[in-house]
């Protein structure tokens, strides 16, 4: 499994004693992770008990939250042990208990890839929507310090033609009309909704509004072009590109993002959103598709997809990110796209 490879475990170990996140005010506190078993909340689950590991004295109280049990355990059974380590088996939308309280949430749950959306549109946008009112609600009702609200480079929509890159402040057009609105156009809605709880309840709330992501911790069933790029590659096959390749985009690291949402909960300015990407790692898909592709000797093809292929594909062009707001926060992309791409089909070759 690759949580056990050496390169992931050095990762997390080395994103665990990063200097620029103020640990400090984690020890002794409890935080929630909803969407545990997912891209980006396993690796911050590990991260989170890997500094526990160097602190023992004063550790972070750590709640793993998802719908399958089964899941929880395949992933999370090396930590069951420990007793500051905990499962909470429930759909997000469900009220939490009552007699869990949490010092801070970071909530990354949701239908995260294009299958999901195209399947269950309703379902990802109720998810998103009433899956974080849960949240907010709880945590009003029970004193969390702050809320995290992982959000989405979608909330864009498409550029318009006049910047270079998506800053904090830009909107552009998302044709609400479509079923594959409901995915951006819920994200929005969350976000609106943090704004709300912290003007009328008072809630310490910030965002983060994650690039394209890649890691060894992507979900077997996540088709994204990325996760399908890296399965090719594993299987020796040619990469199968659904365009012409020439969209542009952001992508970072899991291990970045993890230590960029960190950052963002404990040192963010109340109330902001914050762009995470590497400013290193813009490339368009066909040039992402290639340096995948250079990892087993494999070739990219390209081949257009049909209508109901297509129907939960991003349509954004030019998804390129600024990120100066939150390296002013002291966060900075720790690994290049060149070495995250290798080890990421290294690991999950499991080859040491």
């Amino acid at each position: 499994m690759f949580c056990n490879h050496s390169l992931y475990r050095n990762d997390i170990q080395t994103a665990a004693s990063l200097s620029f996140i103020p640990w400090d005010k984690l020890h002794g506190t409890s935080i929630l992770i909803t969407g545990a078993t997912g891209l980006i909340g396993t690796c911050l689950i590990d991260i989170l008990m890997e500094h526990n590991r160097m602190n023992v004295s004063d550790p972070i109280t750590v709640y793993a939250l998802g719908r399958s049990q089964e899941r929880l355990h395949l992933r999370f059974a090396d930590y069951e042990a420990d007793s500051s380590f905990h499962y909470v088996v429930q759909d997000i939308r469900a009220p939490l208990p009552d007699d869990l309280t949490f010092t801070y949430m970071i909530n990354g749950a949701s239908n995260a890839h294009p299958a999901a959306y195209a399947k269950d549109p309703v379902g990802t946008i109720l998810i998103n929507i009433q899956g974080l009112t849960s949240l907010l609600s709880h945590a009003v009702a029970h004193g969390t310090k702050r809320v995290l609200e992982i959000s989405s480079i979608e909330v864009y929509g498409q550029n318009r033609g006049d910047v270079e890159a998506f800053d904090e402040s830009y909107c552009g057009f998302i044709d609400c009309n479509t079923a594959r609105a409901g995915y951006p156009e819920s994200k929005r809605v969350c976000e609106a909704l943090c704004q709300s709880y912290r003007n009328q309840y008072g809630l310490s709330v910030c965002i983060a509004r994650p690039s394209r992501v890649y890691g060894p911790t992507m979900l077997q069933e996540d088709n994204k072009a990325t996760a399908q790029f890296i399965h090719n590659v594993l299987r020796g096959e040619d990469i199968v590109l659904k365009s012409d390749g020439k969209q542009r985009y952001s992508y970072t690291y899991m291990l970045d993002v993890a230590t960029a949402f960190l950052t963002v909960l404990l040192k963010g300015e109340d109330g902001q959103a914050y762009n995470v990407a590497d400013p290193g790692s813009i490339v368009t898909l066909g040039g992402l598709a290639e340096k995948m592709a250079e990892q087993n000797h494999c070739h990219v093809r390209y081949d257009i997809p049909s209508q109901s292929e297509s129907a939960g594909f991003s349509h954004l062009k030019d998804g390129v990110m600024c990120a100066d707001k939150l390296e002013t926060l002291g966060w900075k992309a720790l690994v290049s796209m060149n070495e995250g791409i290798a080890k990421t089909i290294q690991i999950l070759s499991n080859h040491e």
